[in-house]
């Protein structure tokens, strides 16, 4: 019966570890079916990338399916099949963007330089031609965009992050006031965001009048936005301190506000501020809010009180909507505006990432 057993066991052990595929099977097989599918393709009628690309997957898992089950055994089949599934899955989730970033990059870089950076875009008549004709310039929707995404974030990060420490710190969970902000955060998370933009117009209309169209407004329309997404975010990293350096901090009869400033929030600051970046590169990048409440001017305006005022993602979006005469290089135009609004959310990412290696916790 021993005997029996030891050889049961040496049997299973040898069909999991007998034959094993070379390494560089799975590139070949994978390089032979798209060539394949690709002649086949050429032959019927046509090349078709969709089609390339999903016979190629498909052709791919079966083939390898196939030969491991064979070869090695039908575990390790299963394995190499789900580990294509899961490859094939990242690739599809990744070939979008990185389909985007290359054509506005590819087309941004052909329009973006100094001068379309320093100076004001916009129409003006020729009197020697009597034709209006097109100027290359994102100076104002460059100056519009910090502005109003400044002011936006300097009244959401404070109202964010007290009232996040408000919700973590000082409210009981039955507390009807805790229960109530949280679900209206959760709401206001899920906005619409051209709400946000009527909901600045509309109070701004109600206040001044016909001249409501203001960078301040649009900054209004991005608060509703950024607040709960700052509120969420300090909130989650404000639950990640231990209980312990709370406790260990009230023992030596250190004062609760004390505490929350010295303790809690210094030990979660790289995380709040990580939050608070990111939800301005979230932010920066809106077209309706900003396009409801500041509408959009090709004039520079630094003034976030008076009249409208210009930003990267509404001048991408007018430019290639309402373009001009010369239709070439308002699509041009909006090229470069998406260009540097891509630039300016990617700097922002870095930005969080080098605020959180550097407020990071350093263990001693």
């Amino acid at each position: 019966m021993k005997a029996s057993s030891q050889v049961s066991t040496a049997s299973s052990a040898l069909a999991l570890t007998s034959g094993q595929l070379p390494r560089f099977i799975e590139p070949m097989v994978l390089i032979g079916v798209a060539v394949i599918v690709a002649v086949i393709q050429f032959l019927v009628g046509g090349f078709n990338l969709a089609a390339w690309l999903i016979l190629t997957a498909v052709l791919y898992l079966i083939a390898i399916g196939v030969g491991s089950t064979i070869v090695e055994s039908r575990r390790k089949a299963v394995d190499r099949v789900i580990r294509g599934l899961v490859t094939a899955a990242f690739l599809l989730a990744v070939a979008p963007l990185i389909s985007t970033l290359w054509t506005v990059v590819s087309k941004g870089l052909e329009v973006v330089n100094w001068n379309f950076i320093t100076q004001t875009g916009g129409s003006a008549f020729d009197p020697d031609t009597l034709a209006v004709v097109a100027t290359p310039g994102a100076l104002q929707a460059i100056v519009g965009t910090l502005i109003i995404t400044g002011i936006a974030a300097l009244i959401s990060v404070p109202i964010g992050i007290l009232a996040a420490v408000y919700l973590v710190e000082y409210a009981l969970p039955t507390n009807p006031l805790r229960r109530t902000i949280t679900f209206l955060v959760d709401v206001m998370t899920g906005i619409p965001s051209i709400v946000a933009g009527l909901f600045a117009f509309s109070l701004f209309a109600l206040i001044v009048g016909p001249k409501a169209f203001s960078g301040f407004s649009a900054s209004i329309a991005l608060c509703v936005l950024m607040i709960p997404i700052v509120i969420r975010s300090t909130e989650e990293m404000l639950r990640l301190v231990p209980a312990d350096l709370r406790e260990a901090s009230l023992a030596l009869g250190v004062p609760r506000s004390a505490t929350i400033v010295k303790v809690v929030l210094r030990t979660a600051a790289s995380g709040i501020i990580t939050g608070v970046v990111l939800a301005v590169a979230r932010v920066v990048g809106e077209t309706a809010p900003i396009f409801i409440a500041a509408s959009f001017t090709d004039n520079f305006n630094s003034n976030p009180f008076d009249g409208p005022m210009q930003t990267l993602p509404v001048m991408a979006y007018t430019a290639y909507s309402f373009p001009g005469q010369d239709i070439d290089a308002s699509q041009a135009q909006a090229w470069g505006a998406a260009f540097l609004l891509v630039v300016l959310v990617v700097i922002f990412n870095l930005i969080a990432r080098i605020v959180a290696s550097v407020f990071a916790p350093k263990a001693r």
